[in-house]
């Protein structure tokens, strides 16, 4: 799909993959429609030396239903041609030591939020028979370790829920993307450890957000339904699909309770 000059919503845009993301989306000369849950003047400026035709930021909180709802108030009649559902949140820990409201908060933010933002702009996008919409989903949507119950849990949601999607929209004019990401060194990931580490030896590999940005725009103007990670970390989550008990031999080795 063409993202020059391209009306671009993205939840989640003030820093890591969403911050890329705009960055790079920026440089074709889209408008950003930047949903944060505080003003930044800071953002807007960054997007607009970067080359975006226009940005404007979209204050909300996708962590209730009432703040979905105000944020496709807020949107009004705009013409969005791309949604980026990217926000989201980590749980983490055994899942005996997870508090209730943390369990709650992720599938609000990551899954909820995501499905009922999408439901809302889908018909103008197919009014015009033209859109897209990117679903960050992640690795742990298909490798399923201990310590990740939860947001995994979620992730597989997202993944099942844009399969689908998908099949709906076969010759709409409405695609889909399906992010598979890996390990994308943010700050959201830097928490892994914290909520993972007692129990479970965290791998390390990661890449970063600029390079993950590079890759998504790469898939958008390429069409793709799919952007899954490659190399070692590609190879493992083939072994998930396919061989999970390989997987889950190979996990009693790093985790402990």
């Amino acid at each position: 799909m063409e993202t020059k000059k391209a009306h671009i919503l993205i939840t989640g845009a003030n820093r890591g993959i969403g911050k890329a993301v705009a960055k790079r989306l920026a440089e074709d000369g889209a408008h950003l429609y930047l949903a944060v849950r505080q003003n930044d003047p800071e953002l807007v400026e960054e997007m607009r030396q970067a080359g975006a035709g226009a940005v404007e930021i979209l204050e909300c909180d996708l962590s209730t239903r009432e703040g979905v709802d105000a944020l496709v108030q807020k949107l009004g009649d705009t013409r969005i041609d791309i949604l980026f559902n990217n926000a989201g949140v980590l749980t983490g820990g055994l899942l005996e030591d997870q508090p209730l409201d943390d369990i709650y908060d992720v599938f609000q933010v990551n899954v909820a939020a995501l499905v009922q933002l999408t439901q809302a702009l889908l018909p103008r996008m197919l009014k015009r028979k033209k859109g897209l919409i990117i679903n960050n989903s992640s690795i742990s949507g298909i490798m399923y370790l201990p310590g990740a119950s939860t947001y995994a849990a979620s992730k597989a949601a997202v993944i099942a829920f844009t399969h689908c999607l998908k099949q709906e929209l076969r010759n709409t004019g409405v695609q889909t993307l399906l992010l598979i990401t890996p390990g994308v060194k943010t700050r959201m990931f830097d928490r892994i450890s914290d909520l993972y580490g007692q129990n479970y030896k965290v791998p390390k590999g990661t890449i970063t957000p600029e390079k993950y940005a590079e890759m998504i725009h790469e898939a958008i103007v390429e069409d793709l339904e799919e952007l899954s990670p490659s190399g070692l970390t590609g190879a493992a989550m083939h072994v998930a699909r396919h061989l999970p008990s390989l997987v889950e031999r190979a996990v009693r080795f790093r985790f402990k309770r």
